[in-house]
C-alpha cells in the first residue's frame, strides 16, 4: 500500500524481520539560546533612564550596562506596521500592514493580517524545534475577527506561537483588561481592589509559560515575544508608584528636555554636535501656561512615569525568574519600542480619551476637578505634546510621523555568549525593526524556509546586526530605508534622510520635502533642501523606486473613509441589521459588537425569571463609559454613563416572573435622545439622555455579565444574570444621513485611538 509518512526502517512479515525507525524531531542545537523579544508601547527615544530620562528604570538600564545600546535604530511610526516588521523581517506595506490591523481598505498593502507569505519569527522558530509563547498585545488580526466566532488563522496560535495569554486590540485598561487566553476569552483573576494590575498578570504568565516548558523539556529552547500594554495609554499604575512622583515634574517639559538632552550627549547616545530640535507647533513654553493647565499637565506626566517604573519593575521579575531557573545568559534579550511617544493626547492631556474621541474638549480647568483619579482605575488618561516630545529628546514630531521622533526608538540586546566583552557599548549603526528577525535567525543559525506550508514566502528585507556586536565602528550595512504612514514619507540613504509631513486631503505633488544630514544632524535641525536641490531630488526619486519595489502604493491619506468596513456590505458585522444572541455566549470586542453609539437602536431580551433573579442583561463599556441594562430588586433599570455622568431609568412596576420579554427603545435626537424601558410589550419608564455619545467605550458588549468594571453603580461587576435569557436582540436603525457621519467619525476615532 501507498505510505504518506517517510519510513526508512524495513518492514518485513513480522517484528522479527523488520527495522523500526523513528523520524528525528527538529531541534536547533543543544547550544541554542532562548529568545525574548520585548515590546514597549508608546516610549520615546528618550524615555528610559539609560536613554537620559528622570524616570527610573533601574532593571532595564542593568540590562543596557550588560548588553548593548544602539543609538540609530528605527521602526515604523505606528504599532500595527512595527509589529508586523518585527515579526517578520519584511517592510509593513509588503506584508499587508500599512496602518493599524482594524481595517481593510482591498488593497494589499492594507489587509489588517500579516501575509501567509511571510513567515513570523514564531513560525520559522517553531519549525527549528523552539517552544513559542507569545504573551501581551497582539494587534496583527483583523478586529472583526477576534470575536468567538473567529476565524482564528491569524490569532496568534496560527502564526507559531504554541501559547498565547494578552489581548487582541490596541489597547486595553490596565485595571480591567479584555484578556484571551490562546484562543478563547478570559476574565482578569483579581480586580483593582485585590491589587490587581494587567502588568503584573503578564509576567506571572511569562514566567509559567517559561517554567513549565523548562520544568517538562529542558533540551528545547523557547522564544517569547512579550509585547505589553505598557506604556500605551490609559497610563495607570499602582498607587505607590503614581505617589513616589508627586512633583518630580512641577519644572515642566522644557527643563525635562534639556536635562535629558544634556545625559544623552554626556552618555554619547547622539553625536556631539546634535542639538536640541525646537518645540513642536502647539507646544507652548511650560512657564506661559496657566497654573492650572501646568498642574495638570504635571499629574499626567506623573501617571506615565509611574507606569514606566512600574514596568521596569515587573520586567525585573521575569529577569530574576529567568536566573532562578538558569537560563538568564543563555537568553537573548531584545527590547525595543514600537513606535515614538504619543501625541494623541493633545495640547493639554486628556483625562478621558473616549472624551476626546466624542468630540468633547474637557478643559484643564473641568479635568483638574477630577486630578487625584488620575492613574488610577478610574481614569483614562494621556499626556499632552509637550510631555510627549520630551519623551523623544532631542527629536521634534511624534508617533504616526515620519521624521525622527516618530521612528527613532531605543533598542537594547543582551546576550552575553556574543557580547560580554562588550558589555555596556554603544552602536550607532543605522538600522530598522525589520533588521531584528535576520538578527535572530543569525545569531541561532537558521534560515527562514522559502516555502512554508505550500506558500512561496518574501524575502527578508532586513539585514543582520550581529556584525555590530564585536565592532562597534564597523560602517553600517543597513544603507537604504523607506517610511510611510497617512501618507507623512521619508527616506533614509547613507547618512542622508529626505522627509515630508503630508496634510490630510491636500495633493501629494505639494508635499514640502525637507532634506538633512542626519549622520551629523540627527534631530533635524537644518533642513538643507534648498541648499542642495540635486540630492534632495534624488532621493524622492529613491523613495519612488523603494515605493514600488515594497508595495507601498497607491498612497492613501484618508481618514474617516478607511474606516467604512463596518458600513460596507463586505462586513460581517454592518451597522444596519438585526443581531440575535443566545446567551451564555463570550463577550464580544468592540469591532465585533452592534454599532449602538451615536444612533438609534432597539432591544428585546427573551428570558425566564423566577422570583428573586436578577443581574446584566446587557452591558457595554466599563465604569468610565458606557450603558448597562439590567434586573435589581425586581425592577428593570437601564443605565446609560457618560463619563460618570448616569442617567438611570428604573421600571415603574415589577418585572413579572415566568417568560418575559424585556425591552429597550434607544432614539438619538440630535446630540441627545431618549430611552424607554419595555416589558411584555408595554412602556415603563422613560428618560432623557442629555448627551448620546458616538463612541460607548473601547470595551465592547456582554450578554447575561458585565466584563471588565462595572458600567452603574448600581451593581458590582459581574453581577451575573440568574435568570435564563433565551436570546437578546438588537436592531440597530439606520441613521438619518446627517447622523450617518457622526457614527463613522466615532468608529475612527475610537480605532484610531487603540492604535
Amino acid at each position: 500500500m501507498k505510505r504518506y509518512e517517510p519510513f526508512e526502517g524495513v518492514i518485513g512479515k513480522t517484528v522479527s524481520e523488520s527495522t523500526p525507525w523513528w523520524p528525528t524531531p527538529p531541534h536547533p542545537g543543544e547550544d541554542a539560546p532562548n529568545v525574548i523579544v520585548i515590546l514597549i508601547d508608546d516610549l520615546g527615544f528618550g524615555h528610559f533612564n539609560c536613554f537620559g530620562s528622570d524616570i527610573a528604570t533601574p532593571r532595564i538600564d542593568q540590562l543596557a550596562s550588560e548588553g548593548l545600546r544602539f543609538t540609530n535604530y528605527h521602526v515604523t511610526p505606528l504599532c500595527s506596521p512595527t509589529r508586523a516588521a518585527l515579526m517578520t523581517g519584511r517592510n509593513h506595506h509588503e506584508v499587508g500592514m500599512r496602518s493599524v490591523s482594524n481595517f481593510n481598505t482591498g488593497f494589499p498593502h492594507m489587509r489588517g493580517s500579516v501575509s501567509n507569505h511571510a513567515t513570523t519569527m514564531a513560525e520559522v522558530l517553531r519549525g527549528e524545534g523552539y517552544t513559542t509563547f507569545m504573551v501581551g498585545k497582539w494587534h496583527l488580526c483583523p478586529m472583526e475577527q477576534a470575536s468567538a466566532a473567529g476565524p482564528y488563522d491569524q490569532w496568534p496560535l496560527a502564526r507559531g506561537f504554541d501559547r498565547f495569554y494578552g489581548f487582541m486590540d490596541g489597547e486595553t485598561d490596565q485595571f480591567s483588561p479584555d484578556l484571551t487566553y490562546d484562543n478563547h476569552r478570559v476574565d482578569p483573576p483579581a480586580t483593582a481592589a485585590e491589587g490587581y494590575h494587567l502588568t503584573e498578570d503578564l509576567v506571572d504568565h511569562a514566567m509559567l509559560f517559561v517554567r513549565d516548558a523548562k520544568s517538562l523539556r529542558p533540551d528545547r529552547p523557547f522564544f517569547m515575544y512579550f509585547a505589553l500594554g505598557a506604556t500605551h495609554a490609559p497610563h495607570q499604575a499602582p498607587e505607590r508608584f503614581l505617589q513616589k512622583y508627586r512633583g518630580a515634574f512641577d519644572q515642566g517639559w522644557d527643563v525635562a528636555r534639556e536635562r535629558t538632552y544634556a545625559r544623552q550627549r554626556e552618555m554619547g547616545l547622539i553625536p556631539e554636535n546634535t542639538e536640541l530640535a525646537p518645540r513642536n507647533p502647539g507646544v507652548e513654553p511650560w512657564d506661559s501656561l496657566p497654573e492650572n493647565q501646568r498642574r495638570l499637565a504635571a499629574r499626567l506626566q506623573e501617571a506615565f512615569a509611574g507606569f514606566l517604573e512600574h514596568t521596569d519593575e515587573q520586567l525585573g521579575r521575569l529577569f530574576d525568574a529567568l536566573k532562578e531557573i538558569g537560563e538568564f545568559d543563555n537568553t537573548v534579550i531584545i527590547l525595543q519600542s514600537d513606535n515614538g511617544a504619543s501625541q494623541e493626547g493633545g495640547p493639554f492631556g486628556v483625562m478621558h480619551e473616549m472624551k476626546f474621541f466624542n468630540m468633547i474638549l474637557e478643559t484643564p480647568d473641568e479635568a483638574i476637578a477630577h486630578i487625584d483619579d488620575i492613574g488610577g482605575p478610574h481614569s483614562h488618561t494621556n499626556y499632552p505634546w509637550g510631555w510627549a516630545q520630551a519623551g523623544n529628546t532631542p527629536f521634534k514630531w511624534y508617533k504616526q510621523n515620519t521624521h525622527e521622533g516618530g521612528v527613532h526608538v531605543p533598542l537594547i540586546i543582551r546576550y552575553p555568549r556574543d557580547i560580554a566583552d562588550q558589555a555596556g557599548g554603544l552602536r550607532d549603526q543605522y538600522h530598522h525593526v525589520t533588521d531584528i528577525a535576520p538578527t535572530v535567525y543569525d545569531i541561532i543559525g537558521v534560515t527562514p524556509p522559502a516555502v512554508y506550508r505550500g506558500l512561496e514566502q518574501m524575502p527578508l528585507s532586513g539585514t543582520s546586526m550581529t556584525y555590530t556586536f564585536d565592532a562597534p565602528d564597523a560602517p553600517s550595512e543597513k544603507k537604504v530605508q523607506y517610511s510611510e504612514m497617512m501618507g507623512h514619507r521619508a527616506i533614509y540613504a547613507d547618512g542622508w534622510k529626505a522627509v515630508t509631513r503630508h496634510e490630510m486631503g491636500t495633493s501629494f505633488d505639494n508635499d514640502n520635502w525637507e532634506l538633512y544630514h542626519v549622520e551629523v544632524d540627527r534631530s533635524e535641525c537644518h533642513n538643507l533642501a534648498e541648499a542642495e536641490p540635486e540630492r534632495l531630488a534624488a532621493l524622492i526619486d529613491l523613495w519612488w523606486k523603494e515605493a514600488d519595489e515594497h508595495l507601498v502604493l497607491p498612497l492613501d491619506d484618508r481618514g474617516i473613509e478607511l474606516f467604512g468596513a463596518r458600513f460596507a456590505d463586505r462586513t460581517v458585522h454592518p451597522t444596519s441589521r438585526r443581531y440575535t444572541y443566545y446567551p451564555p455566549i463570550s463577550p464580544i470586542p468592540s469591532q465585533a459588537s452592534p454599532a449602538i453609539g451615536g444612533r438609534t437602536w432597539n432591544l428585546t431580551a427573551h428570558a425566564h425569571l423566577a422570583s428573586g433573579d436578577d443581574g446584566v442583561i446587557f452591558s457595554s463599556g466599563t465604569e468610565n463609559s458606557g450603558l448597562a441594562l439590567f434586573i435589581k430588586e425586581s425592577r428593570l433599570v437601564f443605565d446609560y454613563n457618560a463619563f460618570d455622568d448616569h442617567t438611570v431609568i428604573s421600571s415603574n412596576v415589577a418585572v413579572p416572573t415566568g417568560d418575559v420579554t424585556l425591552g429597550l427603545r434607544f432614539r438619538r435626537t440630535g446630540r441627545g435622545g431618549d430611552a424607554t424601558l419595555v416589558i411584555n410589550g408595554h412602556d415603563c419608564g422613560t428618560a432623557e439622555i442629555p448627551l448620546v455619545l458616538r463612541t460607548l467605550s473601547s470595551v465592547g458588549s456582554s450578554f447575561g455579565v458585565s466584563q471588565a468594571s462595572a458600567v452603574s453603580r448600581e451593581y458590582h461587576a459581574p453581577f451575573r444574570f440568574t435568570g435564563r435569557l433565551h436570546k437578546v436582540e438588537i436592531e440597530l436603525i439606520s441613521p438619518q444621513r446627517n447622523q450617518e457621519r457622526d457614527v463613522r467619525e466615532a468608529d475612527a476615532r475610537s480605532i484610531m485611538g487603540r492604535q
